[in-house]
């Protein structure tokens, strides 16, 4: 594949998923506004604890399912080796699940909890076969370049969970709402898509030493997923132990309020240049792969750096508008720290951590994450008795700073993805602009000093990426300009 189409390919993906991020950043936003009121500290708390648990065991059961389906798709070049793919994937997806479902079941009975958070936690393993599903399919059509089919399923699933969610909470059924929503979103979608992956799989057969091969790869990849949520979540469980479930809501808000900010673009950009690296590593080689990280890492600190320092700057105002009262002065002193947390994380998880799936080194990835999923863990036993929810928020943005370096140290021994020194120091010198100007804006509160500093912020960052050129932005400027004039009226 030549350097001109793993462009394309990226770039037709960055485009393709903008309109499914917009949606995944306003649902998610429209998540912490709404759910922040309709439920109290408390429950809030429950259901952030109830998230961690079934997002965890999601993990352990299918995700190596979801990864196989990511990183070999690509790798087939016959009908009948596809065929045997879908049928050795979704085959075992279903076999998995007839033991998933009445184990899960088993558990929360016979759990010593709270029924408010047992039904929580019910409702969200009861939805983990049916996103897996979803996903495989999902997951099929980013490998294959197929955007819209993949956004429309992202845009779907987002909508109708939070609005079905919020329709729970509204008939007051507590902490178990928003997962309820997140049970009901994919048998919307499950409809139009399975069918079709199904027919694929129905004309081929199962293959054990394909599968022995995906477990292989993907066990790691889901082991090195279940310590990065061990490493987002700890400090929930043990705010809990050591405070109490209003921290934990407390907390979670204001996490929620910075991390999902940055996730939802490193997802998006993520989403476009994993298969984009996956079709130049697979059809040109060592050198297209260069290239092409390199484009996609220079694209994620130009957008997600920025990002992160705004989120920082805008804490008090966004959290005025953003967050219920009672959880309103945390995210306050947290959201900057998570925000940090966040840029982090994101470039490992979206960046230097995809060097270790392209060399098919996840036992790698797995000792990557273990490093800081410790460190966490430390760094959390010993703040939170003593700070509180900052200390939880120092222990994060200290974990994951831990987890960048030994991510990129051992991804020397996988395939070590090109560090875009150039564009990092052109956008924090950007950034540092920003924060400069921003930071002697008059404080109005509310939606007045969000519009300011943010839209100043905005403005500033543009001028000083277009005179440093970071990312090349002035470059490309510079093309779709000539392009523009060299069209005929």
């Amino acid at each position: 594949m030549s350097a001109d189409k793993d462009g394309r390919m990226f770039w037709r993906g960055v485009w393709g998923y903008l309109p499914a991020n917009i949606v995944q950043g306003v649902v998610g936003f429209a998540t912490i506004v709404v759910f922040t009121r309709l439920l109290s500290a408390e429950d809030f708390g429950h259901y952030a604890l109830a998230f961690s648990i079934t997002s965890l065991l999601h993990l352990l059961a299918f995700t190596w399912l979801e990864a196989a389906m990511a990183r070999f798709w690509a790798g087939e070049q016959t009908p009948e080796g596809l065929a045997s793919h879908f049928a050795s994937l979704y085959r075992t997806a279903f076999l998995v699940i007839a033991i998933f479902v009445p184990a899960a079941a088993l558990g929360v009975w016979l759990w010593p909890a709270s029924l408010p958070f047992k039904l929580a936690v019910a409702a969200g393993l009861a939805g983990a076969p049916l996103r897996c599903l979803a996903k495989l399919a999902q997951e099929r059509f980013r490998a294959a370049g197929e955007v819209a089919k993949a956004a429309r399923v992202d845009m779907g699933v987002a909508i109708v969970g939070f609005a079905v969610g919020a329709g729970f909470a509204l008939a007051g059924a507590g902490a178990a709402s928003p997962l309820l929503g997140l049970l009901v979103a994919p048998l919307f979608a499950l409809p139009f898509v399975l069918p079709g992956e199904l027919r694929q799989a129905r004309r081929g057969v199962v293959d054990r030493a394909r599968l022995k091969a995906y477990a292989a790869f993907g066990y790691p990849v889901a082991a090195s997923l279940t310590l990065a949520l061990v490493l987002a979540s700890t400090d929930r469980f043990l705010l809990a132990a050591f405070m109490d479930a209003a921290a934990v809501g407390a907390y979670h808000a204001s996490y929620s309020l910075a991390n999902r900010t940055l996730d939802v673009m490193f997802i998006w950009l993520g989403a476009a240049g994993a298969p984009a690296m996956v079709m130049a590593l697979e059809r040109g080689g060592r050198e297209a792969l260069r290239r092409s990280a390199l484009e996609q890492a220079s694209t994620l600190v130009l957008i997600t750096l920025p990002a992160a320092v705004g989120l920082a700057l805008v804490a008090r105002p966004m959290a005025e508008l953003m967050i219920g009262e009672d959880l309103r002065a945390a995210a306050v002193i947290v959201t900057p720290w998570i925000a940090l947390s966040a840029f982090l994380s994101g470039m490992i998880a979206y960046y230097f951590g995809f060097g270790f799936t392209l060399g098919k080194r996840t036992e790698l990835l797995l000792l990557t994450t273990a490093v800081p999923a410790v460190a966490n863990i430390g760094l959390n036993l010993f703040l939170i008795p003593r700070f509180g929810l900052v200390g939880a928020a120092w222990a994060t943005a200290g974990s994951f700073a831990i987890g960048l370096v030994a991510c990129v140290l051992l991804s020397r021994r996988a395939i070590p993805l090109p560090v875009p020194w150039g564009t990092l120091a052109r956008c924090g010198l950007a950034a540092g602009a920003m924060a400069a100007v921003v930071g002697i804006l008059p404080a109005l509160g509310g939606l007045a000093e969000l519009v300011l500093d943010a839209g100043t912020g905005a403005v500033v960052y543009a001028v000083m990426v277009l005179m440093l050129n970071a990312a090349g932005v002035r470059d490309v400027a510079r093309r779709l300009l000539a392009r523009r004039q060299d069209a005929p009226a």
